[in-house]
């Protein structure tokens, strides 16, 4: 099985990349799993969406234990359920929280869930990401310049032995980018 994660700022691209490795594995007739999170098809991630569009500490405690538990409850359903698996969203939802918080959750995370050589993170400047984000209809609580400043910065120290690919670019050359690395095996 292969597992493919695409983690990175909201606006970095991630759901736009992951629809097109989720379609090349398609053509080529392969079973193929694509999870977005939060997803909308749970308790854990209707809850954790539904915090994320709140504002205020407790909404934000709120989404971050429902967004764990949606992947938990992904990575149990779906993994190892299918020739390719994609998850969108999966360590770096930690990166919302303190630094310290982070990164001691995202260890433990780290040693229970699976990992594969295939982890991106999207790695898109913040003001890109705001301009982005501005086109959509609604608005998540991090979805500001100064919350994208704060969480890229600990998502980047999170996301060391990840592939880092650049989001700034046109959609083409990230998905370029990362093609490179799956092809490789």
């Amino acid at each position: 099985m292969r597992f493919i994660v695409i983690d990175g700022l909201d606006g970095s691209g991630k759901d736009t990349q992951a629809n097109l490795i989720h379609q090349k594995y398609i053509l080529k007739g392969e079973n193929v799993i694509l999870r977005s999170h939060p997803s909308d098809d749970n308790h854990y991630g209707i809850k954790a969406k539904k915090a994320l569009l709140g504002t205020g500490k407790l909404n934000k405690f709120k989404a971050s234990l429902y967004y764990a538990l949606d992947v938990i409850r992904s990575v149990k359903m779906y993994y190892n359920k299918a020739d390719t698996v994609i998850f969108v969203r999966y360590l770096m939802g930690v990166a919302y929280l303190p630094f310290p918080v982070a990164k001691f959750l995202y260890i433990i995370f780290a040693f229970f869930l699976p990992a594969s050589k295939y982890m991106f993170f999207i790695d898109v400047n913040p003001d890109v990401a705001l301009k982005r984000l501005k086109k959509r209809d609604d608005t998540e609580m991090f979805e500001n310049l100064e919350d994208l400043i704060k969480v890229r910065k600990k998502a980047l120290k999170l996301a060391q032995k990840w592939n880092i690919i650049n989001g700034n670019e046109a959609v083409e050359d990230v998905q370029e980018q990362i093609e490179l690395i799956l092809d490789k095996n």
